[in-house]
């Protein structure tokens, strides 16, 4: 069987299994134009979130042919004001990054892909993020500024996000 078979095949049992699971109410997963490859995604983020709790954010996961050997992509279509989310939407996630050595030497590659991961672990992940931004390797510089130095109007700004990501 070939790799793309066998990710399809894959991925199509991780969708059914996260579409059934009661457990992950504040997830909502479906393909994109039939494509087994692009996910949509939808963030309810828990109102007992610290930072984005009560808002609902889209976003889209792709998945290459190669998965589970190599990591998804995740991109925000919601805007989102973030430090490990750049201005584009695009996340960025220790387990999104590809299995090899960091090049700046930032982080082990045991914090990197593993094709354990699936779906559901890296939305989790990106959930848990949400409420813990980590501003030593932004990907968005000025909110990482704005977490270190104004956490008042971080917090009012990600208020914004919020509120406007219910009308998205």
């Amino acid at each position: 069987m070939s790799s793309s078979v066998t990710s399809a095949v894959l991925l199509g049992r991780q969708l059914k299994q996260m579409e059934s699971d009661k457990a992950l109410s504040s997830i909502s997963v479906g393909l994109i134009n039939e494509n087994i490859y692009e996910w949509g995604v939808v963030l309810m983020i828990p109102h007992d979130c610290p930072l984005y709790g009560g808002g609902c954010f889209k976003a889209r996961l792709r998945f290459p042919t190669e998965y589970p050997i190599l990591p998804p992509t995740m991109k925000f279509e919601t805007p989102i004001w973030h430090p490990n989310i750049y201005p584009n939407g695009d996340v960025c996630i220790s387990i999104l990054h590809p299995p090899e050595v960091d090049q700046f030497g930032y982080e082990p590659v045991q914090e990197r892909w593993r094709p354990l991961h699936t779906p559901e672990s890296i939305l989790m992940s990106v959930i848990s993020l949400l409420g813990d931004p980590n501003d030593e390797s932004p990907a968005n510089t000025d909110a990482a500024m704005e977490w270190r130095d104004d956490r008042a109007a971080f917090k009012d700004r990600v208020k914004r996000c919020v509120r406007d990501s219910l009308e998205f």
